[in-house]
Order: structure tokens, then sequence, then C-alpha cells
């Protein structure tokens, strides 16, 4: 067996903890929402993090990692414990990148045009599945952010509901950065309501299964405000190196 350093010891030893501070966050939170933590799905989000790490997370119970960028994912993807977690897409996708992916993860949370869903879908098909995608909706109307505009959110998943290939799960978003919780919860609210009213249209092709919003510095309020997906990644591994 492979040495560890202690500098590698360190950092695992900080992964553990934070883990179940997490853990315990969700599940206090879960519990204020009226739902229990098992109606919860703890995504860690690993852009940056080596697989040691990851593994020794998902060693610890961790089931969901996401990655952010295809090469990233793709230098990684054998060195992940996938026998005991489940691997996803959540950054934004080129539709040039994405057969390079398809047979690799089990969700793409990031699709914002009907031109990247016909490409999911085209490869999708390709390799014999159904893909499950979530629709990512810029809710804060960000120009330097991609996703759909809440307005045309509607006339989207009309045309997303057509295509054969993938299967519309749910919802995901990143609002914006604010000083205050209580300015970002009014985002989370919005996408909870845009996320109760779509899942009482009843589309075909389209279930309102996953509402993904809140990271490491609003998780919490995300939940208390409907989600029952959050993508946490610097409260787990510390604070990254982005390259």
């Amino acid at each position: 067996m492979e040495k560890l350093s202690d500098e590698l010891k360190q950092k695992l030893a900080a992964v553990e903890e934070n883990y179940k501070i997490i853990e315990e966050n969700i599940s206090k939170a879960a519990e204020k929402s009226g739902r229990t933590r098992g109606d919860i799905t703890f995504l860690a989000a690993t852009k940056t993090v080596e697989p040691t790490v990851i593994n020794h997370a998902i060693s610890l119970g961790l089931s969901y990692i996401g990655e952010n960028r295809v090469q990233e994912l793709l230098s990684k993807y054998d060195s992940y414990d996938l026998t005991h977690a489940d691997l996803q897409f959540i950054g934004h996708l080129q539709s040039n990148k994405v057969r390079q992916i398809i047979d690799k993860v089990s969700l793409i949370q990031s699709v914002d045009s009907v031109k990247l869903a016909n490409e999911v879908a085209r490869q999708a098909k390709l390799h014999g599945k159904t893909m499950d995608i979530l629709i990512e909706v810029n809710v804060g109307r960000e120009e330097n952010k991609s996703g759909v505009v809440p307005e045309k959110l509607d006339e989207l998943l009309g045309e997303i509901a057509e295509i054969d290939g993938i299967f519309v799960k749910g919802l995901m978003a990143i609002p914006p950065i604010c000083d205050k919780k209580s300015e970002i919860c009014k985002y989370f609210e919005l996408m909870h309501k845009i996320f109760i009213d779509i899942s009482g249209k009843k589309s075909d092709n389209v279930s309102m299964d996953i509402l993904s919003m809140g990271m490491s510095d609003d998780y919490e309020e995300a939940i208390l405000c409907g989600a029952n997906m959050v993508r946490v990644g610097s409260s787990l591994f510390g604070k990254r190196n982005y390259f």
C-alpha cells in the first residue's frame, strides 16, 4: 500500500471532519424544511480535487460526485471509485464535447439549449441509452452565465420534451452572488416556485424529480427553500487551487 504523506493525511482528516459537519447541516436543514435527510442528495463538486481525496470522501458514504470540466473528468475517470458513487456532469458543456462524456455520466445538469439537448440525445442513442438531464436556469438573468432565463423555460422545455434519447429530470440553477442570505433566498424561492409550477403540468418526457441548487456558502438556505440536491465543493474539500 502506498504510504501517505503527512500533508495528504491532514487533508483526508479534514475531509472526514468536513463531511460530518455537512451531513449534520443537511440533516438539520431538511428537518426544518419538513423533510428528512434521505430526501436530500449531497453531491460533491470535485473540480481540482485529486482522486485519492475524492475516493476517501466516497469511503465515508458520499454517493454522488460532479465534475465541471470535460478534460478534467476524462483525466480522472479511471481513478474514481464508481463502484460506490454516481458521477454527474455539472459544468457548462459544449456540444462538441458531449460525445466524450456521454457513456461516463448518469446525469448532465447543465443543458440550456435545444442544440445541446439534440446533441446529447444523438450521442445517447449511439450508445443505446436515454440520458437524464437537468435544465439549467439563469435565475438571476446574468449575461456572463449560461442557462435559460425563467420566462423562456416553458418554451425550451416544450421543445426538449419532444426529443427522443433524453429525459428531463428537473432543474439546476446557480443564483447570483449575494451579500445577504435573504437576497439569495429570493432566487432559491423563485426557483422552487418554477419547479413546482412545472411539476403540476405533468408533461411527457419531463419529471420534476430534482431541484439542484445551493453550494458551499448557501446549501442550507437552498434546502430550506426547497432544493433536494446540493452541490458542495470547498466546504468539503477545502479551498481549491484553480488551474
